[in-house]
């Protein structure tokens, strides 16, 4: 489910040339992945001070 939901995003950037929303996701993206890859880390504290 959450591939098609994907999908469907990508194909509205790229048909309705919305490529200013690109960065955006991407940096929602890579924050999302830091606090999955932190998450049971001893850095994990510094990482939720930042939001």
């Amino acid at each position: 489910m959450t591939f098609k939901v994907l999908k469907e995003l990508v194909l509205m950037i790229f048909s309705r040339r919305k490529f200013f929303l690109l960065p955006i996701i991407f940096i929602i993206f890579i924050f999302g992945l830091l606090l999955v890859i932190t998450q049971g880390s001893v850095i994990a504290p510094f990482i939720y001070t930042i939001f």
